[in-house]
């Protein structure tokens, strides 16, 4: 084999050798384009699951919303009731009175004992308060308190004044009166609600320092009630 005839071979034998080395580049070329489309694929997925995510926290924060403005309107709903389930008995079979005592039955017309001058002008003022025309009903708690100051009625019919301006959302002059309560009717079944309304205003009103005070008293003076349950829920709630 001459030399021409040997540099021929040789060039064929290295061009044989570039082709598969070039073949080799390319499937490993092949290789990370593969790879590639799977990290890309993987990507897409994961910043799917991350935006899915984040409209997860933010519905979650929106319910959370719900939840605390349902939980205020059902505490305004439960003192309401709370207040109405305290009141003479109006409305109960056993015409129990709010010292917890049946009112005598057979006296008067068809076995009804009549009412009194006090008794009828202390309903017809609470079914305005039920009602819930406050003005009115504050104005008719006001003139049985001038007609009679010192009846078993006369604390609960002050505690109903401080409820109407609560319930106007005048909470100055609440807490005006609920203080009459706690003053002029120390003895009085409605004194530890009329602390915790009291406190409740001050919690209105901005004035988380007075509130705290009140509501603390009310834990202290009247541990194992409705009352001083709320003030620790509320006091919670307080920052």
């Amino acid at each position: 084999m001459t030399d021409q005839e040997q540099a021929i071979s040789q060039l064929q034998k290295e061009t044989e050798e570039n082709k598969e080395a070039i073949a080799e580049i390319r499937k490993k070329q092949a290789d990370v384009v593969a790879d590639i489309s799977v990290l890309r694929e993987q990507f897409q997925e994961i910043r799917g699951k991350m935006e899915q995510l984040g409209k997860d926290a933010e519905a979650s924060q929106a319910r959370l919303g719900e939840l605390k403005s349902l939980k205020e309107k059902v505490d305004q709903a439960s003192f309401k009731v709370n207040f109405i389930e305290n009141f003479l008995g109006i409305g109960k079979k056993d015409e129990r009175g709010e010292n917890g005592e049946k009112h005598p039955k057979n006296h008067g017309k068809n076995g009804a004992k009549p009412k009194s001058d006090k008794e009828s002008l202390y309903a017809a003022a609470y079914e305005l308060y039920k009602e819930g025309k406050y003005e009115k009903a504050r104005t008719e708690f006001q003139s049985f308190l001038k007609a009679f100051p010192n009846t078993e009625y006369s604390g609960n019919a002050q505690f109903w004044i401080g409820e109407c301006y609560y319930f106007e959302k005048n909470y100055e002059k609440a807490i005006l009166e609920y203080e009459k309560v706690v003053k002029n009717h120390p003895e009085g079944n409605k004194v530890p609600q009329a602390l915790l309304k009291q406190g409740l205003s001050f919690l209105q009103l901005g004035d988380k320092a007075s509130a705290r005070l009140i509501l603390q008293n009310v834990i202290k003076d009247y541990p194992n009630t409705s009352q001083a349950r709320v003030a620790r829920s509320k006091l919670l709630e307080i920052k």
